[in-house]
Formats: structure tokens, C-alpha cells, sequence
């Protein structure tokens, strides 16, 4: 796909601090941000906030802190069971894989999460 995009482009690859979600990525820096390939500028830095430390701390605990207030409130459990969310990003509970993606990744065991909820 990136060979079929317009040249000059550019792909800025967010997720590279887990290896990237582009084909054509790789861990770039602040010091020497970008390359290209087929035409296609890639900025690929890895912690990208970090260039605006103090900004991005604000923004993470603005876009955070309901959650962390509901699961406070509510407690886990409750707040599992309520919010499909907290339930969607649940992966372990009780030592018990509850994601069927890491388990199927990591050739464990899946257990359903509501089967840890009752």
C-alpha cells in the first residue's frame, strides 16, 4: 500500500514504541526523525511525547483520570462488568489469560473473562 500512495506523503507511525503498525517502519529519533521509501516520508519516533514532556503528561492525565475515577469508585470488578471498555482492555485476571488474542499469540490458554466475573 505505501507504494501506491501519493509521493510526498507522509505516515507518522504512533505505535512504533510497540514495533509499529506500518510494514515499512522502524524506530526513528528526535535527532534524525524521518527517511523515505517509495516516496513516502515516515516519521517513526519512538516516544514522540517526549519532545513535549510536559504538555503530553497533561493530556494523559486528562484522558486517564475518568477512567481511574470510575475504577476507584466502582471497583474492579463492577467496573469490568459495567463498562465494556475496562472489560476490552482486560488481558490478565487472576493469572489467567482473559484476552483471546494474547493467548492465541503466546500459545496459552484462554479463559473467558465473565467466567472470572460470577
Amino acid at each position: 500500500m505505501i507504494s501506491r500512495m501519493k509521493q510526498g506523503s507522509a505516515i507518522v507511525d504512533v505505535a512504533i514504541d510497540q514495533g509499529g503498525c506500518v510494514e515499512t517502519s522502524h524506530a526513528t529519533t528526535h535527532e534524525d526523525p524521518t527517511y523515505i521509501v517509495d516516496g513516502v516520508v515516515h516519521y517513526c519516533v519512538a516516544n514522540m511525547p517526549g519532545a513535549v514532556a510536559r504538555t503530553s503528561t497533561f493530556a494523559l492525565n486528562n484522558a486517564t483520570l475518568p477512567f481511574i475515577l470510575k475504577l476507584a469508585n466502582l471497583g474492579y470488578k463492577e467496573a469490568l462488568l459495567q463498562d465494556r471498555h475496562f472489560l476490552n482492555g482486560l488481558n490478565v485476571m487472576h493469572g489467567k489469560v482473559v484476552c483471546k488474542e494474547v493467548a492465541h499469540a503466546l500459545n496459552l490458554e484462554f479463559t473467558s473473562p465473565a467466567s472470572l466475573l460470577s
